[in-house]
This record gives C-alpha cells, structure tokens and sequence, in this order.
C-alpha cells in the first residue's frame, strides 16, 4: 500500500467507540483541574512556609514545574474538551491561559492552524513551534527553553515579549500570518490587559515589600519551565515537516502516571492530532484501540530522547533530515 504524505491519515475505528471515546465529562475535567490546582497551592505553601531557608528553592522548583503543566489545561480547553459545560472550558481556557502567558486569540487560531498543517515551515507556518522551524539553532533554543530563567537573558524570543509587541500595536508575523483582520483588535486588547494585570502583580510587590506574589504568579514560567519543556518539545521534535500525515510528525509515548496526570494524557500525541475531538482523559483508551495501526509508542521521554537528540544534531547540517518513522510492512512512502 502506498502513502502520500500530503494525505491526512485515518486508521479504522468502530464509529461506536468513537462516539464512546469522544464523550466530554464536566466531573473528569473538574477532577483534574481540581486536583491539578490542589498540588499547586500544597507546593505553594511550601515555598511560603520555608521562605528564608535552603528548602524554599526546592520547593519553589517544584511548585514551578507544576505551575507550567497549566499549559495541559489551556489546551484541553482550547480544544472545548476539558469539560462538557462550554461555560467551564471558557473560565478555564482563559484563566489558564493568563497563567501560561498565552494569549488566548492568537493561541485559539495558531493551534487551529498547528493541527492543519503540523510543523509546517511554508504558508501557512506553524507558529506554535517556536524553536522547531530554524533546525540549526533548535539544540540552543531547546537548551535555553529548559534552563531556569535562561530565557530572560534572551526576552526577544519569550512568548511574553510577543505581548508586549501586540499591546504597542506591533503587527508582528503571527498576527500577520494567523489572525483574521476581525479578530486583531481582540489580540491587541487581551495582551494590553495581561499587561496591565502583570503591572498590578509587581506593584503590590513593590506595596508589600515582598518578592512572593512576583515569585508565584509571574516568574514560574521563567523558572519552572524545564520538565514541561522536554516533554512538550517530545511532540514533535526531530520529526517530519511539511507533511499532512501525523504519524510522521507527530510522537505517542508513555509517561509515569505523575507526568501523564500533569501533561493529562497528552503524550498520546500522534493519537490526538489524528482524533483532536476526544477529551485527553480518553487518549489512552484511544491509543490501545489504534496501536496495531500506528508507530511503536516511546517509553517515556528518555527512550523518545533517544531519537530526539541525534536527529537534531543531524538536521543542524541537513534541515531536510527527519526521524524515520517505520510503518507497516506493506506500507511505502511517496511524496
């Protein structure tokens, strides 16, 4: 059997448990955000109660890394399949949203365009993976995206400074190449908010004399970002561009129930690009149903690391290298 690569592919499925696995529940997605934001206040706490000592920076590590997986919520909501209530995807879709620095109408239409046309480097671009396109700089940028408040050092290429561009009514390439005429204003005015909301938070530090509320509620991003960074950039990373078929850009692995609890379920990514209608609370009963007809999923992101980093060595000197993907037997590849 052959396959075009320009062809989005659909394995067989029973209807029936495709209607049973796309069901949307407002207690699974209450259940997860309610203990997701659990954790979050516990490690809180913690960095609180030992402020002053060695322990707070461990802490706040922590706290940190479980702030960044809010990224999850986001964009379950973004999908509107965290809960069955719209009302509730929209609360959590933009509260999350806020805290991961996304700004939601330029986040709405670049993951719309992300699913399309995954890891595509011509028109449209896919601006969502932001050190994925510039292969000979990717191994720094993944670097500096997983350091600790390395980021700062570079503010240019922050997602954060893309807001700051947007409220001063900078017409920056995302919003040139993604946002319809009709939805730009709302960009512009959602990232002249979170500005102002971010002047708010490092005032009442400045009232206070305290760097807590700039530590909990704006800095996480910068310094909590490491283990989110690795498995998020495992999606993707050394995979193939340019190609409509998601099993050879997109990657399914298995995570630790703490990971898979926080990223929910979402490192069964190859799976959800092909069905992106079923909750990520389902993606793993998904993925049993279609494992005969997709790529061997990865053992965690050391196994999945393991192709990730010597292909992007590779692709520093040939940008048209990618990840052979090995399908079935009877299948071959045509472009």
């Amino acid at each position: 059997m052959q396959i075009n690569l320009q062809k989005y592919y659909k394995p067989e499925l029973d209807n029936k448990i495709l209607i049973e696995l796309s069901k949307k529940s407002d207690l699974k997605g209450l259940a997860h955000v309610g203990l997701y934001f659990t954790l979050l206040f516990l490690t809180g706490y913690m960095a609180y109660f030992t402020w002053g000592t060695a322990w707070t920076v461990i802490w706040f590590l922590i706290y940190g890394n479980i702030y960044n997986f809010v990224n999850a919520i986001w964009h379950e909501t973004s999908h509107n399949t965290a809960f069955n209530s719209k009302k509730l995807n929209s609360i959590f879709f933009h509260l999350s949203s806020f805290m991961a620095m996304f700004e939601p109408t330029r986040w709405k239409f670049t993951h719309f365009v992300h699913h399309r046309d995954t890891y595509s480097t011509k028109d449209p671009y896919d601006h969502e993976i932001l050190y994925g396109n510039d292969l000979k700089n990717t191994p720094k940028l993944l670097l500096i995206n997983c350091i600790p408040f390395a980021d700062i050092f570079f503010i240019k290429g922050h997602i954060s400074f893309e807001i700051i561009q947007h409220a001063f009514g900078v017409e920056t390439k995302v919003l040139k190449d993604s946002i319809p005429e009709n939805a730009k204003k709302r960009s512009i005015l959602i990232s002249r908010i979170y500005i102002f909301l971010w002047l708010l938070i490092i005032l009442f530090s400045v009232v206070i004399k305290s760097w807590l509320p700039i530590l909990f509620l704006l800095l996480p991003i910068f310094y909590g970002k490491t283990m989110h960074r690795l498995v998020a950039f495992a999606q993707h990373g050394g995979l193939a561009r340019n190609v409509k078929d998601h099993r050879l850009s997109s990657r399914d692995m298995h995570l630790n129930p703490i990971l898979s609890f926080l990223y929910w379920k979402m490192e069964y990514h190859c799976v959800h690009h092909i069905f992106p209608s079923v909750p990520s609370y389902n993606l793993d009963k998904l993925y049993k149903h279609l494992e005969s007809q997709l790529p061997k999923a990865k053992n965690g992101l050391i196994d999945a690391y393991k192709d990730i980093i010597p292909a992007l060595m590779k692709q520093k000197l040939d940008p048209n290298y990618s990840i052979q993907i090995k399908l079935d037997s009877n299948e071959t590849v045509t472009a």
